[in-house]
Protein backbone atom coordinates (compact mmCIF):
# COMPACT_ATOMS: atom_id res chain seq x y z
CA UNK A 1 0.00 0.00 0.00
CA UNK A 2 0.82 3.13 -0.95
CA UNK A 3 0.22 4.82 2.66
CA UNK A 4 -0.18 2.27 5.43
CA UNK A 5 -0.94 5.19 8.03
CA UNK A 6 -4.33 5.12 6.82
CA UNK A 7 -5.32 1.53 6.94
CA UNK A 8 -3.98 1.78 10.81
CA UNK A 9 -6.02 4.88 11.24
CA UNK A 10 -9.50 2.98 9.91
CA UNK A 11 -7.98 -0.43 11.80
CA UNK A 12 -7.77 1.24 14.74
CA UNK A 13 -11.07 3.02 14.61
CA UNK A 14 -12.85 -0.03 13.88
CA UNK A 15 -11.16 -1.86 17.20
CA UNK A 16 -12.94 0.62 19.19
CA UNK A 17 -16.12 0.01 17.53
CA UNK A 18 -15.71 -3.65 18.49
CA UNK A 19 -16.47 -2.91 22.25
CA UNK A 20 -20.31 -1.87 21.23
CA UNK A 21 -20.60 -4.43 18.22
CA UNK A 22 -18.62 -6.92 19.35
CA UNK A 23 -20.14 -9.28 16.40
CA UNK A 24 -17.25 -7.70 13.80
CA UNK A 25 -14.47 -8.08 16.58
CA UNK A 26 -13.44 -11.49 14.91
CA UNK A 27 -12.86 -10.01 11.35
CA UNK A 28 -12.18 -6.59 12.94
CA UNK A 29 -9.13 -8.72 14.37
CA UNK A 30 -8.25 -10.58 11.38
CA UNK A 31 -7.69 -7.19 9.84
CA UNK A 32 -5.56 -5.74 12.97
CA UNK A 33 -3.06 -8.68 11.97
CA UNK A 34 -1.45 -6.73 9.10
CA UNK A 35 -1.42 -3.72 10.07
CA UNK A 36 2.78 -3.63 10.37
CA UNK A 37 2.16 -4.20 6.62
CA UNK A 38 -0.95 -3.97 4.97
CA UNK A 39 -1.59 -4.99 1.47
CA UNK A 40 -4.30 -4.42 -1.18
CA UNK A 41 -6.27 -7.50 -0.04
CA UNK A 42 -6.26 -6.19 3.62
CA UNK A 43 -7.21 -2.91 2.53
CA UNK A 44 -10.38 -4.67 0.43
CA UNK A 45 -11.15 -6.55 3.58
CA UNK A 46 -11.51 -2.76 5.60
CA UNK A 47 -13.62 -1.52 2.66
CA UNK A 48 -15.93 -4.66 3.21
CA UNK A 49 -16.26 -4.28 6.61
CA UNK A 50 -16.85 -0.82 6.00
CA UNK A 51 -19.56 -1.28 3.33
CA UNK A 52 -21.70 -4.02 5.77
CA UNK A 53 -21.54 -1.56 8.73
CA UNK A 54 -22.99 1.05 6.19
CA UNK A 55 -25.68 -0.96 5.30
CA UNK A 56 -26.47 -2.24 9.01
CA UNK A 57 -26.49 1.34 10.37
CA UNK A 58 -30.04 0.96 11.03
CA UNK A 59 -30.15 -2.65 12.63
CA UNK A 60 -29.87 -2.85 16.23
CA UNK A 61 -31.90 -2.23 19.52
CA UNK A 62 -33.63 0.91 19.61
CA UNK A 63 -34.27 2.38 23.25
CA UNK A 64 -37.21 4.69 24.01
CA UNK A 65 -37.90 6.30 26.93
CA UNK A 66 -41.45 4.70 28.18
CA UNK A 67 -43.55 4.86 31.40
CA UNK A 68 -43.99 2.72 33.21
CA UNK A 69 -40.73 1.71 33.88
CA UNK A 70 -40.61 -1.89 35.14
CA UNK A 71 -38.21 -4.65 34.91
CA UNK A 72 -40.26 -7.93 33.10
CA UNK A 73 -38.63 -11.47 32.30
CA UNK A 74 -39.95 -13.97 29.95
CA UNK A 75 -38.74 -17.36 30.19
CA UNK A 76 -39.20 -20.75 27.98
CA UNK A 77 -37.66 -23.88 28.29
CA UNK A 78 -37.65 -26.92 25.82
CA UNK A 79 -37.03 -30.19 27.87
CA UNK A 80 -34.81 -32.46 26.83
CA UNK A 81 -34.47 -31.08 23.38
CA UNK A 82 -31.12 -32.90 22.49
CA UNK A 83 -32.03 -36.66 22.43
CA UNK A 84 -28.33 -37.42 22.58
CA UNK A 85 -27.62 -35.47 25.40
CA UNK A 86 -31.18 -35.20 27.15
CA UNK A 87 -30.12 -31.22 28.05
CA UNK A 88 -32.72 -28.70 27.97
CA UNK A 89 -32.85 -25.69 25.42
CA UNK A 90 -33.71 -22.44 27.61
CA UNK A 91 -34.10 -18.88 26.56
CA UNK A 92 -35.24 -15.61 28.51
CA UNK A 93 -35.90 -11.62 27.15
CA UNK A 94 -35.66 -9.21 29.96
CA UNK A 95 -37.55 -5.90 28.95
CA UNK A 96 -37.14 -2.58 31.00
CA UNK A 97 -40.58 -0.92 30.42
CA UNK A 98 -41.13 -1.56 26.39
CA UNK A 99 -37.47 -1.80 25.81
CA UNK A 100 -35.75 -5.07 24.73
CA UNK A 101 -32.64 -5.01 27.24
CA UNK A 102 -30.96 -8.46 27.60
CA UNK A 103 -31.79 -12.38 25.71
CA UNK A 104 -30.22 -15.13 25.91
CA UNK A 105 -31.14 -18.70 24.18
CA UNK A 106 -28.66 -21.55 24.92
CA UNK A 107 -28.16 -25.07 25.89
CA UNK A 108 -28.30 -25.92 29.47
CA UNK A 109 -25.33 -26.69 31.19
CA UNK A 110 -26.80 -29.64 33.35
CA UNK A 111 -29.11 -32.23 32.61
CA UNK A 112 -32.28 -31.55 33.91
CA UNK A 113 -34.62 -34.31 35.48
CA UNK A 114 -38.07 -32.62 34.76
CA UNK A 115 -39.26 -29.69 33.45
CA UNK A 116 -39.61 -27.97 36.52
CA UNK A 117 -36.26 -28.31 37.32
CA UNK A 118 -35.44 -27.22 33.75
CA UNK A 119 -37.72 -24.28 33.74
CA UNK A 120 -36.27 -23.14 37.36
CA UNK A 121 -32.65 -23.35 36.12
CA UNK A 122 -33.89 -20.59 33.33
CA UNK A 123 -35.42 -18.71 35.91
CA UNK A 124 -32.29 -18.40 38.14
CA UNK A 125 -30.07 -17.63 35.00
CA UNK A 126 -32.79 -14.92 33.60
CA UNK A 127 -32.41 -13.55 37.44
CA UNK A 128 -28.96 -13.66 37.55
CA UNK A 129 -28.23 -12.29 34.19
CA UNK A 130 -30.53 -9.11 34.72
CA UNK A 131 -29.58 -7.70 37.71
Amino acid sequence: MANPTDYRSIAGALQYLTFTSSYIAYIVQQACLHMHDPREPHANLLKRILCYLEGTIDHGLQLHQTSPTSLTAYIGTDWPSCPDTRKSTSGYVVFLGNNLISWSSKHQQTVSHSSAEAEYRVVVNAVAKSY
